[in-house]
């Protein structure tokens, strides 16, 4: 797998972000500016990474095991065509099924969702997971809304049938 120009520059270009940043204040405080703050980043990052065990928890009582390999539906937001247009195309660049379009809640934002390929839900790998996922919507100026699954997806299945259980919508 090709590593992105942040991997290659290591810190250097998370630190160029953050400054780039920290010139603009949050949307969040009604001024303008990115869509997510690094704060608002820093915060989403712990919520999502504090939910992960519980959702696997719940996966449990529907037989999911940490031998399981299943596809994730996830839910990014943003406040730009353009930027969910990016992030989608670096999803679908892992392989990933994406989409974009204006988010049905709010027509000033914009959903970027699709369907991973098959995973391990092991607590680990999926914890790591969706650490890069937040990390990779931030690149965008997108927030990792979470993800969810269908626990009785056939090993054959391709995603985009109905679940029976999804992650967090706005």
């Amino acid at each position: 797998m090709a590593s992105s120009a942040g991997e290659q520059c290591g810190g250097a270009a998370h630190i160029a972000m953050r400054f780039l940043r920290s010139l603009f204040p949050s949307k969040e405080d009604g001024t303008g500016g990115p869509f997510q703050s690094h704060e608002a980043y820093t915060r989403n990052r712990a919520k999502q990474l504090a939910m992960t065990p519980q959702t696997l928890a719940e996966l449990g009582k529907y037989g999911i095991n940490d031998q399981t390999q299943l596809k994730l539906e996830y839910f990014f937001y943003t406040d730009m065509e353009d930027k969910a247009r990016a992030l989608a195309q670096k999803l679908a660049d892992l392989g990933y099924e994406a989409a974009y379009d204006h988010s049905a809640s709010d027509a000033k934002q914009f959903v970027v969702t699709g369907w991973t390929t098959r995973m391990k839900m092991d607590e680990q790998s999926v914890l790591d997971w969706s650490g890069r996922m937040c990390d990779l919507g931030y690149e965008d100026d997108c927030e990792f809304d979470g993800w969810g699954t269908n626990p009785q997806q056939p090993q054959d299945a391709e995603p985009g049938a109905p679940a029976n259980w999804h992650g967090p919508r706005r």
